[in-house]
């Protein structure tokens, strides 16, 4: 579990820093493995499964993960850049309704999230200790670039959780 300082992130990033251990870089690369191992393991028959009518397929769902890797990757290179722009929310359900997730197939989805993250783990690999101090505006909170490292694994796997739990 790792805790941050209230002023480096929003009080809502705690429920995935608890998924989380204070290595960033090893946590990055296990769930690299992890994920890929997961995703490989998920029936062909649950891919469009829904465990309620208004909720994500298993594919909506791995292709939000890779979106929110996205935006808060992006979050953390431009604060760690030390761009002092604030950043707008996303609205996580009107970018899944834009897509054309249950289009594609797993290993597809799964082939996006691994390029993504291999960046993001390089890009982790470049910064300095003072770089990930850094804190700019997103959604209007304070938020430091290594929070945002933790959270994309803590989202992560978060979302496995659900999908371990609720769907398969």
């Amino acid at each position: 579990m790792v805790t941050l300082p209230i002023e480096e992130c929003p009080a809502y990033f705690e429920m995935y820093l608890r998924l989380v251990d204070e290595d960033v870089l090893q946590g990055l690369n296990k769930q690299l493995d992890d994920h890929t191992a997961f995703v490989k393991s998920i029936p062909h028959a649950k891919e469009l499964f829904r465990y309620a009518p208004e909720k994500w397929t298993v594919k909506e769902v791995l292709g939000h993960i890779t979106d929110t890797e996205r935006v808060m990757f992006n979050r953390a290179f431009c604060f760690a850049r030390n761009d002092k722009s604030p950043i707008p929310g996303f609205d996580e359900d009107a970018y899944v309704a834009e897509t054309n997730f249950n289009d594609r197939t797993l290993g597809d989805l799964l082939e996006e999230f691994v390029l993504l993250r291999k960046s993001v783990i390089y890009f982790y690999k470049t910064l300095r200790p003072d770089d990930l101090k850094r804190i700019g505006t997103a959604s209007g909170k304070n938020v430091s670039s290594r929070a945002l490292f933790y959270f994309i694994q803590g989202h992560l796997q978060h979302h496995v959780n659900v999908l371990k739990e609720r769907y398969l």
